[in-house]
């Protein structure tokens, strides 16, 4: 990932105190067609025009050419896991993230408290030095020791690896989704518009979306009413019943990162695309509450970027999709 966008866990080098990856040996209960699609929207197969040619995109990042693809009906998450949805499954399972393990993960400098400071650890991001590693930091203390999430149980989830994310998705008899299927779900309907409900950032002088207002990276002014996270209702749903598709945090996708992987017309890109065989990097869609036009406008509903499997941060977060049928 670009590292304005969010760093890869090598980017501060700082030390570790553990590099086990997370056991995903944990039983998977069986659950109900009822259960399991619940909090879910259904998503009708069929093409859609996939990507975008906005004149204020990042080439490097592929996200054109604009092509029709075809998918299968599937189901997604009206919103992105919560705090207190992944706490059910830390508890029923004893999980332990990858930030725990390995005992950091990045926040966003000004967000570390007076009494966090301390856990700052050396070094800075190149290019970003708004993130900072913080020993501690993980997704129950998100930004460091001494932070909690004890009234944002019904924010997303943060500080999730994309491996943290395919455990829990595992667990609740999910998957994450491909790349094409979020981008479909998340436009809502909408043929080729910037945005989940339409061409314009604020219709009417209205937020639909938790971004950063001001300038970055020294002075937000919330005028959409958030600093962080916000909770993972808030604003208007899109046309399908998504909520948060742009903004928030950034969300984990099951695609391999290729900046040009589907630009060819193949099969394999045309028809429920399942991203590159190869690759080391992951997708992540949909922005987060730190993208601002001045560096990082990828809350654009074509934006896309990646990060390594391992990496955490505190505007990473992710949603499940399920090919079940009702």
């Amino acid at each position: 990932m670009s590292a304005c966008c969010g760093p890869a866990r090598g980017s501060a080098a700082p030390a570790t105190t553990a590099t086990t990856a997370p056991p995903a040996d944990f039983a998977v209960p069986q659950r109900r067609t009822a259960e399991l699609l619940r909090g879910m929207v259904a998503v009708p197969g069929g093409p859609f025009l996939m990507g975008g040619e906005d004149e204020d995109a990042f080439p490097a990042d592929g996200e054109g050419p604009v092509r029709e693809v075809t998918l299968a009906p599937f189901h997604i998450d009206a919103a992105c896991v919560t705090n207190a949805r992944f706490a059910v499954f830390v508890k029923a399972t004893g999980y332990r993230t990858e930030a725990e393990l390995i005992g950091w993960s990045y926040v966003f400098g000004s967000f570390v408290p007076p009494r966090a400071r301390h856990a700052v650890l050396p070094g800075t991001v190149p290019g970003a030095p708004w993130w900072r590693a913080v020993a501690g930091a993980h997704w129950r203390a998100p930004e460091g020791p001494g932070t909690s999430v004890g009234d944002r149980r019904d924010h997303p989830v943060v500080h999730m690896s994309w491996n943290d994310a395919t455990a829990y998705a595992r667990w609740a008899g999910k998957r994450l989704p491909t790349e094409a299927e979020w981008e479909k779900a998340a436009r809502g309907g909408l043929v080729r518009a910037r945005f989940p409900w339409g061409d314009e950032l604020t219709p009417n002088g209205r937020h639909r979306c938790n971004i950063w207002q001001g300038d970055f990276p020294v002075r937000n002014t919330r005028e959409d009413g958030f600093t962080g996270t916000a909770p993972v209702k808030t604003y208007a749903p899109n046309g399908l019943g998504l909520h948060n598709t742009s903004g928030n945090v950034w969300e984990w996708c099951a695609d391999r990162f290729s900046a040009d992987w589907h630009a060819e017309a193949r099969p394999e890109t045309r028809s429920d695309p399942a991203g590159p065989p190869h690759g080391e990097n992951r997708v992540l869609r949909g922005g987060s509450y730190l993208c601002h036009r001045s560096y990082c406008n990828r809350y654009r509903v074509a934006a896309r970027t990646s990060n390594t499997p391992d990496s955490t941060t505190g505007h990473e977060g992710f949603r499940c999709a399920a090919s079940v049928r009702p």
